[in-house]
C-alpha cells in the first residue's frame, strides 16, 4: 500500500477569480518529467564514446569494456519493475532523486579507477541501478498517474525526450573525450545528473490528487484503480506482479519482442555504431554526430508513434516497426565509409524515426492487458529489453575482437527484428481494458 497520503479526488483547483486554470496541471508535470529525462540523458550517452578512449588508455579489450556496458544495461532493466513499485510506496520524487545521486556518485568515482572490475562496479552496477530507477517505468508511472486521455501521445513525448537527449549529448561527450580525456566525460555525466535534482525536488509532484486535481481527461466520477495491497513491500509487489503476468502468453510475447528491441537499439547501435563507423575510417565525432541526428528524428518518430497508438491497433504498429527496423539493419554494413554520404544519411533518418517508436504501443498493450499492474508489468518487459541489450552489447564486442568487424552482428540483429514482427502480430487483441 502506498505511503503517500492523498486528499480525496476533486475537481481542478480554481483560480482566485473562481475560474478553472486554462492549463491542466498534468501538462506541467509532464513537462518537468520531460526536462528531467532530457537533462539526465548524458549518463545514457557516455558508453558509446568511452570504448575507444578506455581501450587506448588502459589497453583493455573491447569485450571487457563491453562487459561493463552489458552489466549497466541489464541492471537498468532489472531495476525498473522494483523502481515502479518503490514509486507506488514512497513517491516519484524520492525515488528519482535517490537515483540521480547514485548516478552522479558512480560516474564521478570512475576517474579514480585502474582495473576493469572497478569499471564494472562503478559504471556497470552503480550507474546501472541509478539509470534503472529513471527508466521507462518512470514514464509509464507518470502517464498512468497524470493522464487518462492522450496517454499514448504523452508516453511518446516523454520516451522521445529521454532517448533523443541521450543521443544529442553524444557529439558533446565525443568532443570532450577527443579534446580532453575520458575523465572529463565522466565528470560531465556526474554534473548533469546532479543538475537535474533541483528540478525534480521543486516541480515534480507525485500525484494529481496531491494538489486537489484529477488526471487529465478523467470524467467527473473518476476513481483511480487501486493496486492490491502487498504486505511484503515493493519487492513483494513487483515479484507478485511478475508471477501473475508470467502465467500469460501475452507477457512472454511482449517480453520477447522488447528483448529484440533492446538488442537492436541500445545493445548494438547505441553501443557499437561509433566504433563500427570508426573501423571504416570515420572520425569519432562525426559518427557520434550521426547518432545525435538519430536522436532528433527519434523525437519525431516516437511522438508520432504515440499519436498512432491512441488511434490504431498497437500490435500492428509493432509489427510494422520491427520489420522496417530489421530491413534497415540488414543494409547498414553496406553503408559504412570514411565519410558521411547520402545513403548513410538516409539510413540515419529512417532508423531514427523507428528508434524507440516501439515504446508507446508496448506500454499501451501492458496497460490494456494488465490494468492497474500495467506500469510494473512494463517494468518487467523493460527488464527483458535491457537483458537483450546487455547480451548483444557484449556479444557484438566479441564479434569485433574475433572477426575484426561488426557485419555479422548487424545481420543477425536484422533477422531477429523480423522474428519480433511476427511475435507482435501473434499477441492476442484484448477484449476489454483490464481493471483491478
Amino acid at each position: 500500500m502506498s505511503s503517500e497520503i492523498a486528499p480525496p479526488l476533486s475537481t481542478l483547483p480554481s483560480a482566485p477569480d473562481g475560474r478553472r486554470p486554462r492549463i491542466h496541471p498534468a501538462w506541467p508535470a509532464a513537462a518537468v518529467a520531460f526536462l528531467a529525462l532530457v537533462g539526465a540523458a548524458a549518463f545514457r550517452a557516455a558508453p558509446s564514446v568511452l570504448i575507444e578512449p578506455l581501450h587506448a588508455d588502459f589497453g583493455w579489450s573491447r569485450a571487457s569494456i563491453s562487459a561493463a556496458v552489458s552489466v549497466n544495461l541489464v541492471l537498468y532493466g532489472l531495476t525498473a519493475p522494483f523502481a515502479a513499485a518503490l514509486m507506488e510506496r514512497f513517491g516519484i520524487r524520492k525515488v528519482v532523486t535517490a537515483a540521480l545521486a547514485l548516478i552522479a556518485l558512480g560516474s564521478g568515482l570512475t576517474v579514480f579507477m585502474s582495473a576493469t572490475w572497478q569499471l564494472v562496479l562503478l559504471w556497470g552496477v552503480m550507474v546501472g541501478l541509478g539509470t534503472g530507477s529513471m527508466a521507462l517505468a518512470f514514464v509509464a508511472t507518470v502517464t498512468d498517474r497524470w493522464f487518462v486521455a492522450r496517454r499514448g501521445l504523452v508516453t511518446g513525448i516523454l520516451t522521445a525526450g529521454g532517448a533523443a537527449g541521450q543521443l544529442v549529448f553524444l557529439p558533446v561527450l565525443a568532443m570532450l573525450a577527443e579534446r580532453y580525456d575520458w575523465q572529463t566525460v565522466s565528470l560531465t555525466v556526474s554534473s548533469a545528473a546532479l543538475a537535474v535534482v533541483p528540478l525534480v525536488l521543486m516541480f515534480l509532484r507525485n500525484r494529481p490528487e496531491d494538489i486537489g486535481a484529477t488526471p487529465y481527461g478523467a470524467p467527473d466520477d473518476y476513481v483511480r484503480p487501486t493496486p492490491p495491497a502487498s504486505p511484503g513491500g515493493p519487492v513483494a509487489r513487483a515479484l507478485g506482479v511478475l508471477r501473475s503476468a508470467a502465467r500469460t502468453r501475452v507477457f512472454w510475447l511482449l517480453a520477447g519482442t522488447f528483448a529484440i528491441c533492446g538488442a537492436s537499439t541500445n545493445g548494438l547501435v547505441g553501443t557499437h555504431f561509433v566504433p563500427a563507423a570508426h573501423d571504416h575510417g570515420m572520425p569519432v565525432t562525426a559518427a557520434a554526430s550521426l547518432l545525435a541526428v538519430i536522436g532528433i528524428f527519434d523525437l519525431i518518430g516516437t511522438i508520432a508513434s504515440g499519436w498512432f497508438t491512441d488511434r490504431f491497433d498497437s500490435r500492428k504498429l509493432l509489427g510494422i516497426y520491427y520489420l522496417l527496423r530489421g530491413i534497415s539493419l540488414m543494409l547498414l554494413p553496406l553503408l559504412f565509409a570514411n565519410t558521411v554520404h547520402p545513403p548513410m544519411i538516409a539510413f540515419i533518418i529512417f532508423y531514427g524515426l523507428d528508434w524507440v517508436a516501439t515504446v508507446p504501443p508496448t506500454v499501451a498493450l501492458c496497460r490494456k492487458h494488465f490494468g492497474a499492474d500495467g506500469p510494473i508489468v512494463f517494468g518487467w518487459v523493460l527488464a527483458s529489453h535491457q537483458i537483450g541489450a546487455g547480451l548483444v552489447a557484449f556479444l557484438a564486442g566479441l564479434v569485433r575482437d574475433h572477426f575484426g568487424g561488426y557485419d555479422a552482428a548487424f545481420y543477425v540483429a536484422g533477422g531477429l527484428c523480423a522474428v519480433a514482427a511476427v511475435m507482435a502480430l501473434a499477441i492476442a487483441k484484448p477484449a476489454r481494458v483490464a481493471t483491478r
